[in-house]
């Protein structure tokens, strides 16, 4: 009882210190497994581990095989918890470069990882096609971590994301293969039979996660679950879906939670966000024990074996030679740059499904007599605790040095969906911005989806959006609600995080009122609130833009939208097509040359000519120095 309650209380405290510190849980998590576990063997009295994971007649956790039986069912839930984040709409510019990732790439990193371990290493083809099976994958337990703590272009943190969650499967998938193979003795037998179990494999792991990802979805939709029993029958779901699978095709249990968590998570499900976070927060709790366990049962003899420099160069190859060269092969031709492949090469952590696969397949070769099967084990924890030490210390410093690291981040967070703010974010992703909406309103959020925008159902006053990956290139915040309590929460919350360019949000109808006292964070100008907003939308749901002739044909414009109620001027675009948001204090601004004036609402038959708006632009300064010329004198 000890032993399972310090394994909770330990991994919660490395996921605090993992939190405190921005670096990825996996690195305190393995750490604390081998000071408990091999190394506790050093210092205690009776040479002992401080936690045994294995039943071994006197001291242990799990009699047997049971210890792997609990890691597969929870790297499946951990699993089907990563299919629920992926969306189709993520992968239109990058899908290409994904599927050769999870197919090119893996058949580079097999064949080059398992040439390295044999001639470097010595080992025979058998063990080292099994090492190079286990690292093909890297994970998004990993990777999520370090992706949250970089401002990154959307399309390099996607291809790692979608990467690290489709290619667990495909890598147990490869490691299961080579471990019949070697089980089997290899040869004609195992030859004769390889494509059949593959294709079982794709089989049923396909159709049970299709079938019971629309089965359940159907009765969630039909309400045929109670609200309070939503998030326990999908758990049992999940572990049913896996069982199955597992149990007609060995080890397609991981594909089926996975293609179960897409289909789910692309499909439009009234209670998503509540699912997301149960097994986010499951997930949390699973990952935390296993790899406390699973760095635990090494012991200190097999440790030993891997700590040679031969090891050193291996892992060298790993991750200098046979990873670089599957992402730029996969990457020909694609539209990333040369320093985003090569970011995309140094970022390959490998995670919780090569550990866990690994301690499986190793004890069980290990019983069997396959010789120098006792390294497989520690080596892969070599490359797995190696590449996340690497990645976590050094990936941030890496993305400033080849100059993917967004200095200055044009990502847009607009806070609130309603119809003017879906407008306004539609005009910013046609001309090449990324814009994610956030409202809590679900039936707005499905609205803005349909227009083809990034909508996330979530709440500001909560802190999720800090740690979403979907907003590491956001450097504006427009705050867009009717609430002026809501719009000054989100900046309050959000500001340091998304606003580093600059925070701003719509005026309430009271300051709107006093026009000399406006908000400096004040959106658009000092006469439009969030009432007028909806109203002209209603009346005039466009976006148009005019050219500018000069300063002062600019400033003549803002004059003339504050007395003309069905036009207001929204923004900026320059010569180079980049967007700069109206501030409140419109006087700040210098035009360039050539630039043009957008604005929502009424359309120009005819644009105004330059000397109507400089009239008008001169009568508005003669109106402003006579007010303050008629204000009584300070006899003070």
């Amino acid at each position: 009882m000890i032993e399972l309650a310090s394994i909770i209380i330990l991994g919660i405290l490395a996921q605090w210190f993992a939190w405190r510190f921005k670096i990825p849980a996996i690195l305190p998590l393995i750490l604390i497994g081998l000071l408990v576990g091999p190394i506790a063997s050093l210092y205690t009295e009776d040479g002992s581990k401080l936690i045994e994971p294995i039943w071994n007649g006197e001291t242990g956790l799990f009699p047997g095989e049971s210890l792997f039986y609990f890691v597969s069912l929870a790297i499946g839930i951990i699993l089907f918890e990563g299919g629920l984040t992926l969306r189709r709409g993520e992968i239109l510019n990058v899908g290409p470069v994904i599927v050769k990732l999870i197919t090119v790439a893996v058949v580079i990193t097999f064949v080059g990882a398992g040439m390295a371990a044999h001639w470097i290493l010595g080992l025979s083809w058998q063990i080292s096609l099994l090492f190079s099976g286990l690292i093909i994958v890297t994970g998004p337990t990993v990777i999520t971590p370090i992706l949250r703590n970089i401002p990154l272009k959307k399309d390099v943190s996607t291809i790692l994301k979608w990467e690290g969650i489709l290619i667990d499967p495909i890598g147990a998938l490869v490691a299961v293969l080579v471990f019949e193979f070697i089980s089997a003795g290899g040869g004609e037998a195992f030859t004769t039979t390889v494509l059949v179990e593959f294709g079982e494999i794709v089989l049923f792991g396909f159709t049970f996660g299709f079938t019971f990802a629309k089965a359940l979805a159907f009765a969630i939709k039909s309400k045929i679950i109670p609200h309070y029993l939503l998030n326990v029958v999908t758990l049992a779901t999940v572990l049913g879906v896996f069982v199955m699978a597992d149990h007609f095709a060995h080890e397609s249990g991981l594909l089926a939670v996975v293609v179960m968590g897409i289909i789910m998570g692309n499909t439009n499900l009234p209670n998503l966000k509540e699912l997301l976070y149960f097994k986010e927060s499951l997930s949390i709790l699973l990952i935390s024990i296993l790899f406390i366990l699973l760095a635990a049962n090494i012991n200190f003899e097999n440790l030993m074996l891997v700590f040679n420099w031969n090891t050193l160069i291996l892992f060298a190859v790993v991750v200098f030679v046979v990873r670089p060269l599957g992402v730029f092969l996969s990457s020909y031709k694609s539209t990333l740059e040369t320093r985003e492949k090569l970011f995309i090469s140094w970022v390959g952590p490998r995670g919780i499904v090569a550990a866990g696969v690994a301690s499986l397949f190793g004890l069980k070769l290990v019983d069997q007599g396959i010789p120098n099967a006792e390294l497989i084990t520690p080596l892969v924890f070599m490359i797995v605790l190696g590449t996340v030490l690497l990645n976590a210390t050094t990936a941030r410093s890496f993305a400033k040095l080849v100059g993917v690291f967004l200095k200055d981040s044009q990502g847009i967070l607009i806070v609130g969906s309603s119809s003017f703010s879906r407008i306004i974010a539609k005009y910013l992703k046609d001309n090449d911005r990324h814009v994610v909406i956030v409202d809590n309103n679900k039936s707005n959020i499905d609205k803005a989806k349909v227009m083809g925008l990034d909508a996330i159902n979530a709440n500001i006053y909560s802190d999720d959006l800090i740690d979403n990956i979907e907003l590491s290139d956001v450097g504006y915040l427009m705050a867009l609600t009717g609430n002026t309590a809501v719009n000054k929460k989100a900046i309050e919350n959000f500001a340091k995080q998304f606003g580093e360019q600059g925070t701003f949000r719509v005026i309430s109808s009271e300051e709107m009122e006093d026009p000399e006292n406006n908000p400096e964070d004040g959106l658009f100008s000092q006469t439009d609130d969030y009432i007028k907003l909806v109203n002209l939308t209603r009346k005039y749901p466009e976006i148009h833009e005019i050219d500018l002739n000069s300063n002062d044909h600019f400033q003549g414009l803002i004059e003339l939208s504050k007395v003309e109620s069905e036009i207001i001027p929204l923004f900026i675009k320059k010569p180079d097509g980049k967007l700069d948001i109206l501030p409140n204090d419109s006087k700040s601004i210098e035009v360039e040359p050539e630039s043009k004036l957008v604005y929502l609402g009424k359309s120009f038959e005819k644009e105004p000519s330059k000397k109507i708006v400089e009239e008008q632009s001169i009568k508005e300064e003669k109106k402003k120095k006579s007010t303050e010329e008629d204000k009584p004198a300070d006899n003070n």
